[in-house]
């Protein structure tokens, strides 16, 4: 069973507090184990690229054939239904349509003091993107990274995947091709984030690196870091649902299951404040995982990391959502913009009874790149703005370093900074000097 809390409860504060302190993710110790995969690559790039690929995917690779080729990506784009093309096409222009609109706008200004001020907005160069592999990956995540950095104006899109025992999902390939990734390469794990970040022979390094992965990509994209961007560190996803009694049980048990079943350590929270109706989700998430392909995941979620809330007032659910600063937050509510206005940490919001979250993860358009564990309440999903970087300008005449060198002269006086100041005096005294006539 769930977690079963309720706000009227005495114990209710700390067993809310219990209940955010549990650990979802196993630590696995492999940070050893990929230091020793990132050197060997710094080292040896390709031979050791092609070395892990064998072990690790079980898949024979060589220098020549890393990159998958545009012959293949045609052939296994021919492979594809017209239907999961079409839907394809449809999740691309809705997912570009949402993210143009967030293109910033370069200022340039000049102030009171006649100094020319401004910042503008340029793309990354380059950029690595992780899709983990086989045939149970997912073309929506290519969408999702590849289309924001495509707006934002980056010249230079790799994607590696990983192809276990040669294996790939034509659906990846056919969404990076439509997605217009520049560059594929058949490889995973550690490895491919150090081949990116440093470069081998066959492929040239990037300047920043995106996508999620197993412990092995995290832990090396941190170890990277610095050398590279990098986007977040995702962790297990996150469901949580403000649901009144007037809603189908069975609509708001299959949106909890969406994210129970990605993952045994997934989250799915129900904060309701319909004792019947909390108890009719409960019967009716035990029907549907009965029924699930990936049961076995989503009872294990449901079991270990499920919850259900109950509280006297909906209203009472505000503070806990900021609290808990889930991944994604549904309002299927009758007023959902009104309580979504006093929300402050939810990595996406879905508005009313018929926007389940399942549809922000392929069609909506906005990003399912989210901030998971508690990280939304101080972070954002990923955007057009973390492909691109801001440069700041500033331009100083004669006549206004005189309004406002002085002051930077005495702040680095104060500072200690002799030489900082003398930059600045020695260009006031000298225009001191002209105005004089000297």
């Amino acid at each position: 069973m769930p977690w079963r809390l309720k706000s009227t409860d005495a114990s209710f504060a700390p067993d809310f507090q219990n209940f955010l302190n549990i650990k979802r993710e196993a630590q696995t110790d492999v940070e050893a184990m990929v230091t020793k995969i990132v050197e060997d690559i710094r080292a040896r790039g390709d031979q050791a690229l092609i070395e892990y690929t064998s072990t690790f995917d079980r898949f024979d690779l060589t220098a020549e054939t890393i990159r998958i080729s545009v012959d293949e990506i045609a052939a296994a784009y021919k492979t594809c239904g017209p239907e999961q093309l079409g839907a394809l096409q449809l999740a691309v222009a809705r997912i570009h349509s949402f993210h143009e609109k967030q293109i910033p706008e370069n200022i340039s200004y000049e102030d009171q003091d006649s100094v020319k001020l401004g910042l503008k907005w340029g793309a990354v160069n380059s950029v690595g993107m992780y899709v983990p592999g086989g045939l149970t990956s997912y073309p929506s995540s290519v969408l999702m990274n590849a289309i924001p950095a495509k707006v934002a104006g980056v010249k230079r899109l790799v994607m590696v995947v990983p192809t276990p025992e040669g294996e790939i999902n034509p659906l990846v390939l056919a969404a990076a091709n439509i997605a217009d990734v520049d560059e594929i390469y058949r490889i995973g794990g550690a490895q491919a984030i150090a081949a990116l970040a440093f470069g081998t022979k066959s492929i040239n390094p990037v300047d920043k690196i995106v996508g999620p992965g197993n412990a092995y990509v995290a832990t090396a994209k941190r170890q990277v870091f610095g050398v590279v961007g990098i986007d977040m560190i995702a962790g297990p996803s996150e469901i949580l649902v403000v649901a009144d009694g007037q809603n189908n049980p069975s609509w708001i048990a299959t949106d909890l299951l969406s994210q129970a079943e990605h993952d045994t350590s997934a989250q799915a929270i129900l904060i309701t404040d319909d004792e019947d109706f909390a108890e009719a989700v409960v019967q009716a998430v035990d029907i549907y995982l009965q029924k699930l392909a990936r049961n076995e995941i989503a009872r294990q979620s449901w079991q270990d990391f499920g919850a259900v809330i109950t509280v006297e007032n909906l209203n009472d659910a505000v503070p806990l959502i900021d609290v808990i600063a889930p991944e994604h937050l549904e309002l299927a509510i009758a007023a959902p913009e009104e309580m979504a206005d006093n929300i402050s940490n939810a990595g996406a919001i879905f508005l009313g009874r018929h926007t389940p979250e399942a549809l922000g993860d392929y069609i909506g358009g906005p990003n399912h790149v989210l901030p998971t564990g508690r990280s939304a309440r101080f972070s954002s999903g990923l955007g057009v703005l973390d492909f691109m970087k801001r440069t700041t300008l500033l331009g100083v005449t004669e006549h206004s370093i005189q309004a406002i060198g002085p002051a930077a002269v005495t702040l680095a006086e104060a500072e200690g900074l002799e030489a900082h100041a003398l930059s600045i005096a020695i260009r006031l005294a000298d225009s001191d000097n002209e105005t004089d006539g000297g």
